[in-house]
């Protein structure tokens, strides 16, 4: 076996053909200046992030900009202080004072959009702070527990922590009770701030049993709760099923006729001191909490709401992201707010109550932006066809973030969502780097399907074998993506466990551990890539999802993008499936387009596909035609399930899935 082990895997996907951003894109744009790349030359670094920082008002300036004293746990613009709520609401009040702020989107099409003005978004938030401060004792370095669906509370909350310096740690709302409590414990929360019920597919879900189920489930831990700090979804009216427990739960809504109309200084924080936590999700055992800093992290994702996502203050940008995973905070909540843009916040699912509501809101509201992940550009492409080309919407910019998007994918959403008049900026970063590292500047760069695009201005990708030899741009072959250099978003650490952040992201290629020089750290993400010669990076999935066929290593995303070359074909998910001969073969899920008919006929042609795009050895052992993949609430499909179905193995607990009943039948299509 150890023969068959390969150092890097070569690359079979041809290059895409380029695409250049139109004319009435450059001529508005906040960067049309090429040599912006030379500015950030590493013979600038890191000075030339002082760019990012001084989009922001800073009570003291720093004194450094980059501390590598404790390498590889980065400190940014130290010395300085800033307070983010500041930066986010009041310094806008002089100029925008009654621009929309934050659109809220009920799931409910009959329920009023509400426009939160940024005057207005002032009130709220110091009125939440002071009742944080004064009623539930918080104040800065504490930690406390979101539980928050996607509704205003939930940014107005973040802001009120962040104006105390409170290190806050939202939990994605489709968690369990028990993933929350797991949180509370690691983060030692005394804390939790939830919501009585929201919004799904249409019903109206109950939410705060959730919180019960929490904080029973952390006190078994050792982590006492002493306050649970509850929205209602209608301000008035509790719809939560369990009752409400004297002395600890209490409603914000009237708690606020309390503290009408307070005021709260913000607090002047440390750069370098963290605003939130945001745990990874998925892993087993103990739960890793990413420490995002105050400073460095608002400058960075300011910089890229700003000349990434292009957003100007006359703007209506929606990410179509949750809040509570990092693209929310980082592109629903910081960045847009730390610009003056107006964000949209919208509650449900993408197709309640069907597939041309997205299109309808961006008509009604104006979006000019839109920003949203390839599971749901695949879903509303699967669900709608050609449906936005019937709505009268027009964006500018369009980004795509989360995962590798196909080609074929790709082109459905700058033909059809942008009809193919919007800037498509395919991204690529995750919950530690805290903002986009690899992509296209809009009005710089051509966008090439199926590519992330260059690294960012500051931003030094490199692609390196298992020895740490680099792959150079051009050889067509695949390796571990790292990036040379630190940047301001980078988390600092993993809350209480240095070791495993050292471990984890920064030992693989480490020669000297107790080097303090920046260039003996490179950051290694986990991602497949591979670098074209023009500099444009393919990501070809997790390290870990890497396929070896015979001692030949596939990249899962090259299958699952030849598979969606097919008409028909919807959605894909390949897996590693052992196998005696070959030791691993992929199986491949496919789910199709409405009005389409699975067929034998259909499934061949879907595995010449895959054979004609990759090469023969990628050839799927079996082609499974699925009503539906087994998804997670925010749309994820679940490839682990899949792989146990197709091992023959146990499943585990599938019942917080958005369709757990999809599991069984796959299941019995598969096994029999």
């Amino acid at each position: 076996m150890a023969e068959q082990e390969s150092k890097h895997y070569d690359v079979t996907m041809q290059e895409e053909e380029c695409f250049y951003p139109p004319v009435e894109f450059i001529g508005q744009a906040n960067c049309t200046d090429p040599s912006i790349y030379e500015r950030f030359s590493l013979e600038n670094f890191p000075e030339c992030f002082k760019e990012h920082a001084d989009l922001l008002d800073w009570d003291d300036y720093w004194h450094t900009t980059l501390d590598t004293s404790d390498a590889p746990c980065w400190k940014w613009f130290v010395g300085g202080k800033l307070n983010v709520c500041h930066n986010c609401v009041d310094r806008h009040l002089q100029q925008h004072r009654n621009k929309t702020a934050i659109y809220f989107v009920p799931e409910l099409e009959e329920e009023r959009i509400q426009k939160i003005t940024y005057q207005e978004l002032y009130r709220r938030v110091n009125e939440t702070a002071a009742i944080l401060r004064d009623f539930a004792g918080l104040k800065a370095g504490d930690r406390v527990t979101l539980h928050l669906p996607m509704t205003p509370e939930l940014p107005i909350t973040m802001l009120a922590c962040a104006r105390l310096g409170v290190i806050h740690s939202e939990v994605f709302s489709g968690f369990s009770g028990k993933a929350c409590a797991d949180r509370i414990w690691d983060s030692e929360s005394e804390v939790l701030i939830t919501m009585d019920a929201y919004y799904r597919s249409g019903n109206l879900i109950d939410h705060k049993s959730k919180a019960d189920e929490a904080v029973e489930a952390a006190d078994k831990q050792g982590q006492k709760v002493n306050k649970v700090l509850i929205w209602q979804r209608y301000p008035g009216t509790y719809n939560g099923e369990q009752s409400i427990v004297e002395g600890r739960d209490y409603f914000m809504n009237d708690l606020l006729q309390q503290y009408k109309g307070s005021e709260v200084e913000p607090v002047s924080m440390p750069a370098e001191e963290p605003l939130f936590l945001m745990y990874t999700s998925g892993s087993t055992g103990r739960p890793k909490g990413c420490v995002h800093s105050t400073g460095g992290y608002l400058a960075y994702v300011a910089w890229m709401s700003k000349y990434v996502q292009d957003i100007h203050p006359e703007d209506v940008y929606w990410c179509m992201a949750d809040i509570g995973w990092i693209t929310g905070h980082s592109f629903i909540v910081y960045g847009p707010l730390a610009v003056a843009g107006s964000t949209v916040i919208y509650e449900g699912v993408p197709t309640y109550p069907d597939p041309g509501r997205p299109w309808r809101v961006a008509e009604e509201l104006g979006v000019n932006i839109f920003h949203t992940s390839p599971t749901a550009i695949r879903g509303l492409r699967k669900a709608g066809g050609d449906l936005p080309l019937q709505y009268n919407h027009q964006f500018k910019h369009m980004t795509t973030v989360g995962e590798p998007i196909e080609p074929e994918v790709w082109r459905w959403y700058y033909n059809v969502v942008g009809k193919g008049k919007a800037v498509v900026v395919d991204t690529w970063w995750m919950t530690e780097t805290g903002g986009f590292l690899c992509s296209t500047m809009p009005a710089v760069d051509p966008m090439k399907p199926g590519s992330a695009g260059p690294g960012l201005p500051g931003i030094y990708p490199v692609v390196l074998d298992d020895e740490g030899k680099e792959i150079q741009p051009g050889e067509n072959r695949a390796g571990n993506l790292c990036i040379r250099n630190p940047w301001p978003g980078g988390m600092q650490s993993i809350w209480k466990n240095r070791e495993r952040y050292v471990k984890t992201y920064y030992s693989p290629y480490n020669k000297d551990p107790n080097s303090t020089d920046w260039r003996d750290w490179p950051y290694m993400a986990g991602d497949a890539a591979v670098i074209a010669s023009d500099n444009y990076v393919r990501i070809l999935g997790r390290v870990d999802d890497v396929l070896n066929v015979a001692g030949h290593r596939l990249g899962t995303k090259e299958i699952e993008s030849a598979a969606l070359t097919v008409d028909e074909v919807a959605e894909a998910a390949v897996v590693s499936v052992q196998d005696e001969v070959k030791g691993t073969v992929p199986d491949l899920y496919v789910s199709l387009k409405p009005g389409e008919e699975p067929s034998e006929d259909l499934a061949r042609r879907i595995s010449t596909a895959v054979s004609d795009v990759v090469g023969k050895i990628a050839r799927p052992a079996h082609v499974y035609i699925v009503a539906d993949m087994p998804k997670t609430r925010s749309g994820k499909i679940m490839r682990r399930i899949l792989a146990s179905i197709s091992n023959r193995k146990d499943v585990g607990d599938v019942m917080t899935l958005a369709n757990p009943h999809i599991v069984e039948e796959i299941r019995q299509q598969v096994q029999g």
